[in-house]
């Protein structure tokens, strides 16, 4: 669920929450690598059991990524996947389970808005093909120069869709990748891996939950169970914390903003294609080496603790004095329910509420001061009490005026603001030369004291080098025009600069689209319903009815993330959502969803959600019945479209109008185009099954190689101590992969798998009777882990500084510079900045008096947990604390070798290692634990299992 501004808003509000990756990189000795041993323990100080990958999330920026070249062709799109997921499970390293998720077909009231996005990606496709030939022709008309066009053929992403080809060459890749990493690499070796490919219906990160939730319901689950959890979804935070398991992570990429990109003219870095001059290529290196290549910066990773964003929201949802007893677990349900106003992929926020205006802080403040009113909890496990929430919405309603007349406020006050910085810029625009080094100017009183010309010869040939270039570029660029046989620019003989318009860009204000609501105005809730939906405003009946639908959809969000799909049929039948001070009488708008409903079958999905464009991905026939003008269904697929802006300042951030698609007329219409199917269409149209895979080490495979050997065709329960505590069906699969035969590649350049050690077969979760209601509470047996964040009554206390937990490991101890090590320092620093570091002086205080950074305070974001030195800093073995230690004592106990501090660490990532490998829930499956013993400077050391030893205490010093 893409909730726009809902991570940026939680990472500032909870910054604790985020903790950044550490990741052991491969090393390269004379040409070979050699890949990271991820059987050893996890450079993050924890260990996790199972990984889910939503691999949508994976796909996307592997097939059309935006910051790097994209892969030529579809085989080097597959290696990319495969060394995506092999980063995330060398940062991970799970210890039990591997599950991975595609899409496949989605409910339909996810399916309007993947027709939505669909739409729109087709749209701009052919907008910025209309625009870079407009631009190309008016940049050859100035004289610019651009490179010749290149014929290439776009990658339609609308393909990652199911029912695709490619999505099915993406489930035989996956099968042989799990086959190859299971045979050849160790960490691999007792992991369970379950893949679910788009075949199987239910998006991917829903298809997750359900597996968790099952896992859950079962009795030799374990609750102490580590899930980590990969995606970039906003809602993947919301159904983690639906799951009330007590240890739970995400793991995501780390948004960068502004990455640079090549403009799609002239594929130069610097600027857009609507700013393009055509100017001439800068040489890029001594020989123009580097010159097809875009500076691209490896993308890191960030853990999200659940664990900690608990603790913040148990902190902010605490309520004192309640007419009923108070339930953390409940609170989070409402929580959780509340974010659905803001937005989801199934509804759209409703007009008051947005989230970079503090939506979310409102709606709890008023969920505070109601729930003495309401009498209890607004949902329990799943299910929504209509009556209470009305007590909310109406309390938002009394405010939307205020609302939004502040957001025209803060609107046109930004506005300024921004109009005043255009003018500031403009007029601290720098001369077009400035001498650099030691040449620069400086403002008055900007050195301590004057500084010696040094090299003189060097700066002044360094400086005329500059010139040359510059010289170099105009002369170019000269050529350029004169070759097309047009006049400078500047010449006199171009047209006279008189009555010509400015640009936009030159203009003092932008123009803007015109509102019609005028929501700050009196009347904006009749204008907003005869603008939005074309009704009149006195037409209340008209008005319930979107009011009920809405109902209808947050009880069936509020199930989906709870229950599974309610409804496959179910969705929002509107563009636009009421306002809060609609929701009247509302207790009865709702019983329950239609029973039995089936989900649509891959083609059919794709029929429901492409464009016309996009068409090349169905059969002949279905395709026809995109663009045939007597097609009975043409109006499902407009050619064009309108995007209403609805108050938002880009198009993306606006709602695309397109008509619903009518299930039972489209249904209709492929009746009688479904004759027309290959065998092979018809394979990829039906709905298929999970796949587990286990290696030949795993207690699992020899059950699996009964089963086939016996060729049985019932199903058959997984024991649950084989597996560690896993439960549910096995099946035969029809194309299996098994141990000893070989795997053929489906990539042409990855060898195949000779000697296999894998074997896969299908696999179904437990099965529970309908009505079945999964309890969304804390299992019986769960530790809940140690608090990380700083106690309210900490100050009280004696208890001595507080020491904040910056990773996984509580027990980390930071190392300290002694005297010795803080004069070697100040030893090497330049000696033109002054008194040194510290200062130089007879005495420590006057050395931390007198220094440059004596004074100067930790880095902001220290305090807020997420402090990152160097890159060498990233690993535990290096980790040093630059904090001088003179005139205070410091912060934390001083590390000493052998001091117990250090043990403590070293026991504690040890004995989670142990401590993981040999749980099992319920007389689950324990793996065999090996002891090593390992001489570690002289002493013996228990080992960690699995017969690796502890990590070296090398390179972490001390200077006494």
């Amino acid at each position: 669920m893409g909730v726009p501004a809902f991570f940026r808003w939680l990472s500032r509000k909870y910054p604790s929450i985020i903790v950044h990756c550490l990741e052991e990189r491969a090393k390269e000795y004379n040409g070979i690598k050699i890949p990271v041993d991820t059987s050893k323990p996890n450079p993050n100080e924890v260990e996790f059991d199972n990984l889910y990958l939503d691999m949508n999330g994976i796909i996307h920026p592997c097939t059309h990524p935006e910051d790097k070249p994209a892969p030529k062709n579809e085989d080097e799109m597959m290696v990319a996947i495969f060394e995506y997921i092999d980063r995330l499970f060398n940062i991970v390293r799970p210890r039990r389970v591997l599950y991975m998720a595609i899409d496949g077909v989605a409910p339909r009231a996810k399916m309007n808005q993947q027709r939505s996005r669909r739409f729109r990606a087709s749209k701009e496709g052919v907008e910025l093909a209309e625009e870079k030939n407009k631009m190309r022709e008016e940049v050859i008309q100035r004289g610019g120069y651009l490179p010749p066009e290149e014929i290439k053929e776009r990658f339609d992403s609308n393909c990652i869709t199911p029912g695709t080809e490619f999505m099915d060459n993406l489930a035989k890749c996956l099968r042989y990748y799990v086959a190859d990493r299971l045979t050849n690499d160790p960490g691999w070796r007792n992991i369970t891996v379950v893949l679910s490919d788009a075949s199987v219906p239910g998006e991917g990160e829903h298809k997750i939950m359900d597996y968790i939730r099952r896992q859950r319901a079962q009795p030799n689950h374990d609750p102490n169970t580590h899930h980590c959890l990969c995606g970039a979804d906003a809602d993947l935070i919301m159904l983690g914390l639906a799951t009330h398991e007590p240890n739970f992570t995400i793991i995501r990429e780390e948004f960068k903003p502004n990455k640079p990109r090549p403009c799609a003219l002239c594929g130069q870095m610097g600027h857009e294609i609507k700013d393009c001059q055509g100017l001439a290529r800068e040489k890029q290196g001594e020989h123009d080496e580097f010159a097809d290549s875009i500076p691209v910066s490896e993308q890191e990773f960030i853990f999200i603790r659940l664990t900690v964003l608990r603790e913040y929201l148990e902190k902010e949802l605490t309520m004192a004095s309640l007419p009923f007893p108070f339930s953390f677990e409940r609170s989070v349900d409402d929580w959780v329910f509340m974010c659905f106003f803001v937005g989801n992929d199934f509804l759209p926020h409703l007009p008051s509420l947005e989230i970079r205006e503090g939506a979310i802080d409102r709606l709890v403040g008023i969920y505070k001061d109601v729930v003495h009113k309401t009498g209890g909890y607004l949902t329990e496990n799943g299910f929504v009490n209509l009556e209470r929430v009305e007590l909310i919405m109406q309390a938002v309603g009394v405010a939307e005026d205020n609302i939004f007349k502040k957001r025209k406020e803060d609107d046109e006050s930004f506005k300024r603001r921004m109009k005043e910085k255009k003018k500031r810029m403009k007029a601290e625009q720098r001369p077009s030369f400035v001498p650099d080094g030691q040449f620069a100017p400086h403002a008055l009183g900007g050195r301590d004291r004057p500084m010696a010309v040094q090299n003189v010869r060097h700066a002044a040939y360094e400086m005329r080098m500059q010139g040359n270039q510059r010289n170099q570029e105009a002369a170019q660029s000269l050529r350029a025009m004169m070759k097309n046989g047009k006049t400078p620019a500047g010449s006199s003989d171009n047209m006279d600069s008189r009555g010509v318009k400015r640009k936009a860009e030159d203009s003092d204000s932008e123009p803007e689209p015109e509102d019609n609501v005028r929501l700050w105005e009196e009347g904006w809730k009749q204008r907003y319903y005869k603008t939005k939906f074309d009704v009149d405003a006195t037409d209340n009946e008209f008005r319930k009815k979107v009011v009920q639908s809405y109902v209808e959809g947050l009880c069936w969000v509020l199930r989906y993330y709870y229950q599974g799909c309610a409804s496959w049929k179910w969705y929002f039948p509107f563009h636009y959502a009421p306002f809060a001070s609609d929701f009247k009488d509302i207790k009865g708008m709702f019983n329950d969803f239609e029973k039995g409903t089936k989900p649509f079958k891959p083609l059919e999905q794709l029929m429901g959600v492409f464009p016309a464009a996009s068409g090349n991905f169905l059969p002949t026939t279905w395709r026809a019945l995109m663009s045939d003008p007597e097609s009975s269904i043409i109006d499902f697929y407009p050619d064009d479209f309108a995007i209403d802006l609805n108050g938002k300042k880009y198009a993306w951030q606006g709602v695309a109008l397109l008509p619903f698609v009518d299930e039972r007329r489209l249904r209709a219409a492929l009746t009688d185009v479904y004759p027309d199917l290959s065998s092979e269409e018809v394979r990829r149209n039906s709905l298929g099954s999970d796949v587990m895979f286990v290696g030949r080490s795993h207690p699992l495979c020899d059950f699996i190689r009964e089963l086939y050997l016996a060729e049985s065709n019932e199903d058959t329960e997984i024991p649950a101590e084989l597996c560690h505590g896993i439960q549910g069906v096995l099946n035969l699969d029809k194309d299996p992969i098994l141990p000893d035969k070989p795997v053929e590649s489906p990539i042409p350049t990855l060898r195949d798998i000779s000697s296999n050690k894998a074997v896969g077969i299908k696999f179904k979760d437990p099965q529970y009777d309908d009505g079945f209601v999964f309890k969304a509470v804390i299992l019986p047996g769960a530790k809940i882990p140690n608090k990380v964040l700083k106690p309210g009554d900490w100050e009280k206390s004696n208890r001595g500084p507080w020491r904040p937990q910056l990773g996984f490991n509580p027990n980390r101890q930071q190392a300290h510079l002694d005297q010795s090590g803080f004069r070697k320092l100040n030893h090497y620093v330049d000696r033109n900045q002054g008194a040194g570091l510290f200062g130089a002086g007879p005495s420590f205080e006057s050395q931390h008096r007198g220094g440059q950074y004596s004074n100067a305070p930790p880095p902001r974001n220290y305090h807020q947990g997420n402090y990152r030195g160097s890159q060498r800093d990233h690993y535990p073995q290096n980790q040093y604390s630059r904090q001088p230690p003179m005139n205070a004592a410091a912060p934390f106990p001083r590390f000493q070798h052998g001091s117990q501090g250090w043990d403590r660490a070293m026991q504690s990532q040890g004995a989670a290692y142990q401590q993981n490998q040999q749980r099992g829930g319920g007389g689950g499956w324990r793996p065999p634990h090996n002891q090593q013993q390992d001489s570690h400077r002289g002493g013996q050391q228990q080992g960690f299992g699995q017969g690796y030893g502890l990590p070296p205490q090398s390179r972490r010093y001390n200077w006494s």
